[in-house]
């Protein structure tokens, strides 16, 4: 059980959204990172007074590191054709902690149940294209601390591990704030100190899940 707590898990840096036409109905998506039901549901809440006028606005969201919560609405579309299949997007791209509200404007003509599937699902993915996503990985928050003489060996593995400082402090000592891998921290303090023959200590803040920089995308 605490292995599946500490998975990685992908999300939503930023908000974004995104519009198509689809036999004259317009489908507005607007996506936007929520941690906790409540802020879903404000947020939906929001993009209802919003677009007070339209015909449907239809949501979906997915809660927790692990996906624990998961809620879908079709606002009055056909049963099964607009909240489930944004929710199997956001699933199928194996996003947490978001939530998504997909707006229709009704053009006149009707969509037919595999229409309305397709047109929803289209929209959350042209959305999806417009926002900026990363992986949160569980690991280590860790003070490095060194003197001048051994801070550009430092420098160097973190590089070399794809690894940049989130914070330094140059004193009397160089101080450093990084965040990495869990798995990654043995073999890393120990290249540290070999590097700097033992001129290194680690002080370990704490465990926690953080953006993997490198994973960011979009």
């Amino acid at each position: 059980m605490a292995q599946e707590e500490k998975k990685s898990y992908r999300v939503l840096l930023s908000g974004g959204g995104g519009e198509i036409i689809e036999k004259k109905s317009r489908f507005i998506a607007t996506l936007r990172p929520c941690e906790t039901e409540e802020e879903a549901v404000a947020f939906i809440e929001e993009m209802k007074k919003k677009y007070w006028d339209a015909r449907h606005n239809c949501s979906a969201f997915c809660i927790g590191s692990r996906g624990e919560l998961t809620r879908c609405s079709d606002d009055g579309e056909p049963s099964g054709t607009a909240g489930r299949p944004m929710l199997e997007v956001l699933l199928g791209e194996e996003l947490k902690n978001v939530a998504v509200v997909v707006t229709r404007y009704f053009g006149g003509v009707l969509l037919g149940t595999g229409g309305l599937v397709r047109a929803y699902t289209q929209a959350v993915k042209v959305g999806l294209e417009n926002c900026k996503t990363g992986v949160m990985q569980y690991g280590t928050e860790l003070e490095i601390i060194t003197d001048y003489n051994g801070i550009g060996k430092i420098l160097y593995l973190l590089g070399n591990a794809g690894i940049e400082p989130a914070s330094s402090d140059y004193t009397d000592k160089v101080k450093l704030r990084i965040y990495l891998p869990v798995e990654k921290e043995a073999a890393l303090e120990k290249e540290m100190v070999e590097a700097t023959m033992g001129r290194v200590e680690f002080e370990k803040i704490r465990e926690l899940y953080f953006v993997d920089k490198e994973s960011c995308g979009r």
